[in-house]
């Protein structure tokens, strides 16, 4: 068998006419999108194990994506110099891999992944969201109180059952750690919801910031967000945002490359099932 590499691919795009990440016959997507322009450039089939950390819905944005792919070692001692452009010169203009690095083979974008981090962007402006902006900030229709949306966050931090504010999966638990829940309003007045956990499973985030929203503009009590979580079953009452306010900024890894390996082992004992 060839000696391979293992190649960590830092990705960023535009969610705004994709069908999320994972590739689907029928539809354009992030992943399909680009094993299609790998393979124009080296060939069917030679990039093989495209993995990603976390794969983002449709309609959703990344700036911080990470993924990884194994090359033939020879190719990638042909191509080491000149792949990243040649990418740039093919990919459509709403896709960019902006790094690509070689990393361990035990290095595994998805399960090596000690956090995810996005970011909500949302506008209470009376006129709604500036035109150049639209595909990335929600035009929400009341009066936003930081205040109230952070007391809301605040009982949502730590680790709880989500069970309320995710799509439940056979066989896959919701048991999440948010270790990061807060919002700020920008100078530009857009306010900007950070979460941060080990994972999420699908539809969470937005779930989350529907929940705070109605908190933050008054419509519901700042403890009706974390209420929700003595809940065993999806809730109703959310309101899942709508995807094009949410972009994923950061996803981490251990320090030391040595630790990707237990990492990972850890992850796939806790969650083999989950989306994240």
């Amino acid at each position: 068998m060839d000696e391979r590499t293992r190649l960590r691919l830092d990705v960023s795009y535009d969610g705004t006419d994709f069908s999320g990440w994972a590739a689907q016959p029928t539809r354009r997507t992030v992943a399909g999108v680009l094993v299609q322009t790998l393979d124009l450039v080296l060939g069917a089939g030679v990039a093989v194990g495209l993995t990603v950390a976390g794969r983002t819905d449709a309609g959703v944005h990344a700036t911080g994506q990470v993924c990884h792919l194994d090359l033939p070692a020879a190719v990638w001692r042909e191509w080491e110099g000149s792949l990243l452009r040649r990418l740039a010169r093919l990919l459509p203009t709403d896709v960019r891999v902006r790094a690509m690095t070689e990393v361990p083979v035990d290095f595994d974008a998805r399960f090596s992944a000690t956090f995810r981090r996005y970011e909500y962007r949302v506008t209470d402006a009376p006129f709604g969201a500036e035109p150049l902006r639209r595909h990335e900030v929600l035009a929400w229709p009341r009066p936003l109180d930081p205040g109230l949306l952070n007391a809301a966050a605040a009982g949502l931090v730590g680790e709880h059952d989500f069970a309320a504010y995710c799509r439940r999966k056979e066989n896959a638990t919701t048991l999440r750690e948010v270790t990061r829940l807060d919002w700020r309003r920008d100078p530009d007045g857009i306010l900007i919801a950070t979460v941060q956990a080990d994972a999420f499973c699908q539809a969470m985030v937005r779930s989350l910031v529907g929940a705070m929203l109605v908190a933050g503009d008054g419509r519901r009590p700042v403890d009706w967000p974390g209420g929700l979580l003595t809940r065993r079953e999806r809730s109703s009452e959310v309101t899942v945002a709508p995807a094009h306010g949410l972009t994923l900024v950061a996803v981490g890894y251990p320090a030391d490359p040595a630790e990707y390996a237990r990492r990972s082992d850890l992850t796939r004992q806790l969650r083999v099932s989950t989306q994240t």
